[in-house]
Parts: structure tokens; sequence; C-alpha cells
């Protein structure tokens, strides 16, 4: 809906929300209050997920079938949780990086291997057909190393092909 405390959270950079009654926040959020309160939601608390690095890795809410739920002690437990939250959630999207930039390590240096086989040339050389090749076809090297490493007959240099 583009509103609501997780979007204000999130989206908006507030570091928390604490709705201690929905109905009075129809002004607010003009679609989203109403659909959550019809849903029974009471109360809210919202809270950004970040590290000192990393500001955009969403938000974290806390959702009570009853007004006034939640109290000082709750968004204290909250930013807890969100914390830990925050470290999970950008551990993970670290692992999830290192992961992609080792295969597509391996898969250029696979590239550049069959460039050197069959070119007879330096690694350097090699690294430059293909960075070249991507520049020609306007896609990533990454993808260009993927193509020549798919079975079957393969072009590297399309002005020779």
């Amino acid at each position: 809906m583009g509103e609501g405390p997780c979007f204000g959270a999130a989206c908006e950079g507030h570091p928390v929300f604490r709705i201690e009654d929905l109905t009075t926040e129809v002004v607010r959020w003009r679609a989203y209050a109403p659909q959550a309160h019809a849903l029974g939601t009471g109360s809210i608390m919202g809270f950004l997920l970040y590290t000192e690095h990393e500001h955009d890795l969403g938000a974290l809410n806390f959702y009570s079938r009853k007004t006034g739920a939640f109290t000082e002690i709750s968004e204290t437990a909250g930013w807890l949780l969100a914390s830990h939250a925050a470290i999970a959630c950008s551990g993970a999207r670290d692992h999830a990086q290192m992961r992609q930039a080792v295969e597509t390590r391996h898969v250029i240096g696979e590239a550049m291997g069959i460039v050197m086989a069959e070119r007879h040339v330096d690694e350097r050389q090699a690294f430059d057909v293909l960075r070249r090749s991507s520049q020609t076809q306007n896609v990533k090297l990454r993808e260009t190393a993927r193509q020549l490493c798919e079975p079957g007959p393969r072009c590297i240099d399309h002005e020779r092909c």
C-alpha cells in the first residue's frame, strides 16, 4: 500500500513506531490503517532494521489485537530483537554476496582457461578477450563467461564468427 508502520520504518527512515491504537492513525495511513484494523489489529510496533553500515535491511513489526498492548518495556525488548535480526540479516546478505563473488570468479577463471587453451594466450590476454566480448555484447562479464562455459559451439569474438 506504500504506507504503514513497516513502510514508515524502512522507507522513511523512522527508527521505531509504537502505535497504541490503530484507529487513531486513520489520517496518517488512510489505506493501511482501516484494513489492518478490519483484520483485527489493535496496536503495532515497527522497528527499522539497520546496522552501522547498512540502512536498508527492512523492518520488524509486532502486532496485537488489543489496543495499548505495547509499552516502553515492549519497545526496549523490540529494539533488542530488531538489533539481533538486523545483524542476522546483514550476515546472511554478506554470506550470499561472498558466495556469488566466489561463483562469479570461478566461472570467469574457467572461461579464461578456455580462451587460453583455444587461443594460446596468457591470462591477461584471455581476460582482455572476455572483457572486449562483454563490452561488444553489452552484457556483464560474468554472463559472457557463463555463456562461454556452456557445452556446445562457442564464439567469444562475435566479429570473427
